[in-house]
């Protein structure tokens, strides 16, 4: 199986990274903070004003380990890639498929309601005393709907824009009780529907940071194996978008970035206050609220799970590795 690889993430700004043997040495001020061995490292995400040396650059580069630079809100501004790896016959296949896409749509879509579903019923369980009796019912009906959405899904015959219409009609109800799993005291920490570029309340602020951290893994996960993360098929093609990241990405929104959400929100661990609100309305994470996060979403990743397929434990982390691997195989 994979190695499970660290992800460095910087966030003090005026930071410097550099090469230092085979280390990569974080310091502030000129002051070392930390150290890691090169080879235990799978990517390094910087947010805002990072210095990257050249030297650091190349090395993770020639090593396979990842840099991307996002602004200070999490939003992605550039990455940087060693040679491009994987054989010309697997992407030749990928392409193939995506014309007609329909089989591997019908997958990914089924598998995202499916966890869609799981989040509600852990929420019933979870939270359901506390409900009042109409909030309760709702989410109940939202989990029905699903299932029905579902078994739609698992006709054939269904083409693209059908499948397509059915994950939005299930994102529609899962979305619309989503804020009755959410039980902070804060009055800001509620949900009124999905708000993006930029996001309008700590929510949705939340929820988007969360999905550009998965967004990163699913593309290395693609690009790991050797497959165009460009050229999607539940999404369409559009230049500059990493078409199949967002695909792989899809049915594992809900259980490793939307549950992670509710728990941090539910426990405490992030409030109203550690969100700011800047000009025109978008709502940020703060520097202390971004590093909460981040830390909770490296243990996270660290959790395992059983997988039916391969019939072992794995962490979850390693779970979009595993999807692409399965997505490749399937392809070939």
């Amino acid at each position: 199986m994979k190695k499970f690889l660290n992800t460095v993430y910087v966030t003090s700004e005026g930071a410097g990274l550099k090469k230092d043997g085979e280390n990569l040495v974080a310091e502030i001020e000129g002051v070392e903070r930390a150290r890691v061995p090169l080879h235990m490292l799978g990517s390094v995400v910087v947010f805002g004003a990072i210095y990257v040396s050249p030297a650091l650059i190349g090395a993770c580069a020639g090593a396979g380990i990842t840099l991307v630079m996002l602004d200070r809100a999490g939003r992605f501004q550039a990455r940087v890639d060693g040679p491009v790896a994987g054989n010309v016959l697997l992407r030749r296949a990928q392409y193939r498929a995506s014309e007609a896409p329909e089989d591997i749509v019908r997958g990914m879509v089924a598998g995202k309601i499916s966890n869609q579903r799981a989040v509600l019923m852990r929420g019933l369980r979870d939270y359901g005393e506390e409900l009042a009796p109409g909030e309760r019912d709702r989410v109940a009906d939202a989990t029905r709907r699903q299932v029905h959405i579902l078994r739609r899904v698992s006709l054939a015959g269904l083409d693209l824009d059908q499948l397509r219409g059915a994950e939005g009609e299930a994102a529609a109800h899962y979305f619309s009780v989503f804020d009755t799993l959410i039980r902070s005291p804060d009055a800001q920490m509620r949900f009124r529907g999905r708000s993006r570029r930029p996001p309008l309340d700590p929510v949705n602020a939340l929820l988007s940071f969360l999905y550009t951290l998965l967004t990163h893994d699913c593309r290395s996960a693609a690009e790991g194996v050797g497959l165009d993360p460009a050229v999607g098929f539940l999404h369409r093609d559009r230049p500059g978008r990493p078409s199949l990241a967002l695909d792989l990405m899809e049915e594992l929104r809900p259980v490793l970035a939307d549950r992670l959400a509710l728990s941090l929100i539910n426990r405490r661990q992030l409030r109203a206050a550690d969100f700011e609100v800047r000009d025109g309305g978008a709502v940020w994470l703060t520097d202390d609220g971004r590093k909460t996060v981040l830390a909770a979403w490296q243990e996270r990743k660290k959790q395992g799970r059983h997988h039916p397929f391969i019939e072992e434990n794995a962490p979850l982390g390693l779970v979009p590795h595993l999807q692409a691997q399965l997505l490749a195989r399937h392809l070939r």
